[in-house]
């Protein structure tokens, strides 16, 4: 479907209109069908900042296909794995927590029904005496709410996480990490002047590959300097490398040149469903670089984005500065900063893996005592 907007009109405003009101985010339709007015943009940005989508009020595809999905409960239609056209909405959501919450490991709830969701599904058939048809239908549905569950909610998924973190080791050689400098060839993000955001992104990832292959870890670049991929194929990209996390670097941008600071974005819902390994690195993340550059700390946000919602390990965005602030666009211009931005980030990492064991106050871990750490426990 086309991007719609504030001023646009036709059947297809007339479909985002009814879905938006199916979900009491607008009054009932009645009569005309109107157009994409204030309104239906207030609405819009209501449903995206309460889904965990970028809040700009702008119905494209990612936003589309969410108001589609949430037109569905769990019981509303068949669900199975389909290869060529997957399956998404809020029943296959509720399908994958009601999985885990009987023990059943359908992955992380992300809404799309993959392969091993279909593969909890058939288990679950198989234990509790049902057709083992990978299909959710009628007779599925009902075994699914008459049992009790084992713990409520997605968090045995990421807690999950949490413990390979922990049985991995507080070592970083050894552990993969796929570092994704946004944008790239002739996508060039956020352009100020001659700075182009997919140059400020490649530059810093590979400072940040250098740092960490020093330490003995294997860093993946996703893409290379004049290739832009989409974020599903930067997601298999780090799935297919059995990536142990992903790190996805950008830099913003604002309509107020006042803009200004430091954010980090991990995968989760809103709702309580989020990566715990995830938020913990981009907590760890968000503190490093707001005491070592002097950004201004924006904080730490769920979100439901494809490259965090798509990508297997825990993955982290991260929005280092703003391109429209002067003084922001300045400090990231400067290739001593990124040096400092891509120690802050290897600290960060360092940290998560030492789950809180022999660690020094924010901000003053340093390159050298990671190495110097690293060295010891290889003795």
């Amino acid at each position: 479907m086309r991007v719609l907007r504030r001023g646009d009109a036709g059947p297809d405003v007339a479909e985002i209109r009814s879905m938006l009101a199916a979900l009491d985010l607008l009054p009932p339709v009645n009569g005309s069908p109107g157009s994409f007015d204030m309104a239906v943009e207030q609405a819009v940005r209501a449903f995206q900042q309460r889904r965990g989508l970028i809040t700009d009020g702008i119905v494209g595809p990612a936003t589309y296909r969410a108001l589609r999905g949430a037109s569905y409960h769990l019981g509303s239609r068949p669900l199975a794995y389909l290869i060529s056209a997957p399956v998404h909405g809020d029943d296959v959501f509720a399908l994958q927590e009601r999985l885990t919450e009987l023990g059943f490991d359908a992955g992380r709830p992300d809404g799309v029904f993959g392969p091993q969701t279909e593969q909890a599904l058939r288990t679950f058939q198989r234990d509790y005496g049902l057709v083992v048809d990978g299909i959710c239908g009628g007779g599925t549905v009902r075994a699914l709410r008459q049992l009790s569950p084992r713990a409520r909610g997605g968090r045995p998924v990421f807690l999950r996480e949490q413990e390979q973190v922990r049985r991995s080791g507080p070592r970083l050689r050894g552990k993969r990490i796929v570092i994704d400098p946004g944008h790239g060839g002739q996508d060039g993000g956020v352009v100020v002047g001659n700075l182009r955001e997919a140059d400020i992104a490649w530059d810093l990832a590979r400072r940040l590959e250098g740092r960490m292959k020093a330490t003995g870890m294997e860093a993946l670049i996703s893409r290379g300097p004049d290739h832009s991929p989409a974020e599903a194929d930067r997601a298999a990209f780090a799935n297919e490398a059995g990536a142990d996390l992903f790190l996805s670097l950008h830099s913003d941008q604002n309509h107020s040149p006042y803009a200004q600071g430091v954010a980090s974005f991990h995968y989760g819902t809103g709702n309580g469903t989020s990566s715990t390994v995830g938020e913990l690195l981009a907590g760890f993340i968000q503190r490093e670089l707001a005491a070592r550059t002097g950004l201004l700390d924006c904080r730490a946000h769920p979100k439901t984005w494809e490259i965090l919602r798509m990508t297997r390990c825990p993955a982290v965005r991260v929005e280092i500065g703003y391109l429209t602030n002067p003084d922001d666009r300045r400090r990231m211009s400067d290739p001593a900063f990124r040096d400092v931005v891509a120690e802050g980030i290897l600290i960060a990492v360092k940290r998560l893996y030492l789950l809180g064991e022999g660690d020094q106050p924010t901000g003053t871990f340093t390159f050298a005592d990671v190495l110097a750490y690293e060295l010891a426990k290889a003795d």
